[in-house]
């Protein structure tokens, strides 16, 4: 199914506790908590930020949709060492940026207005890590999930970079998702249930013919970054680990 590409018009709701950013009445696209406007509120967020358990130095952190800027805030804090592009192309969401905390543009942060599409196939940038988190009003971009896109941000990838993506699992596409990153990636790749979410998946695809790490390897890691972060990476790891037993001869196998 081809949709249009369109920008929704963001919605503010909040309250003493929260602020959140909505498209439509059908599903949340970002919260933050007032008291604590650096902190992953919604669980997939703290799924995404699993790369550390794979890539825990990014140099450069490319993201495709700001939302309320949850992720973006995020490793702008925990990894000062780490440059962050955040691409999004609708201006009134970039607009927002205030509301959600989000920190001026400096040395090593900046917001570009942009289709995520079109940036990746761009020369100016070899991100370590890229997330890709842009669903609007209609659910994800026909074209952000397909293979011709997956293809464009596995080349602009640094020479060991990983892709970090969320997924619906109830979206009318979710198979030829699927199916266009088995073809792009092939067998590096693996998926993880989301934190706090019956229908998200994080998808974690990179260079190389590398594996992911055993399970005992991710724990230590994450018992090592667990002073430097505010997210549960052990419980990150296990949900990865259980993304190992994902039947792709059921869903994910090339056309």
């Amino acid at each position: 199914m081809n949709r249009k590409r369109k920008a929704s018009k963001p919605l503010v709701i909040q309250n003493d506790r929260i602020v959140s950013l909505y498209f439509d009445a059908r599903g949340v696209q970002s919260t933050m908590f007032r008291h604590d406007p650096y902190a992953l509120a919604l669980g997939y967020t703290r799924t995404m930020m699993g790369f550390l358990l794979l890539r825990p130095a990014p140099r450069r952190i490319s993201m495709i949709g700001l939302g309320g800027g949850s992720l973006a805030k995020y490793c702008y804090r925990h990894l000062p060492e780490t440059a962050i592009t955040a691409v999004e192309i609708n201006p009134e969401v970039i607009a927002l940026r205030d509301q959600f905390h989000l920190p001026p543009d400096d040395e090593r942060f900046r917001v570009v207005c942009a289709d995520g599409a079109r940036f990746v196939t761009g020369t100016d940038h070899r991100p370590d890590v890229l997330l890709v988190d842009a669903f609007n009003a209609d659910g994800l971009p026909a074209e952000l999930g397909s293979t011709t896109f997956y293809e464009a941000c596995r080349r602009r990838l640094s020479d060991d970079g990983m892709m970090v993506a969320n997924l619906v699992t109830d979206e009318p596409d979710f198979q030829r998702y699927l199916r266009a990153l088995r073809e792009v990636f092939a067998n590096a790749l693996a998926l993880a249930p989301s934190e706090g979410s019956q229908h998200n998946v994080t998808v974690f695809a990179w260079k190389g013919a590398g594996q992911v790490p055993s399970l005992a390897a991710m724990l230590e890691r994450a018992r090592v970054l667990e002073p430097r972060h505010a997210v549960n990476l052990h419980a990150t790891a296990t949900r990865i680990e259980y993304g190992k037993r994902f039947d792709w001869n059921r869903y994910g196998q090339p056309r």
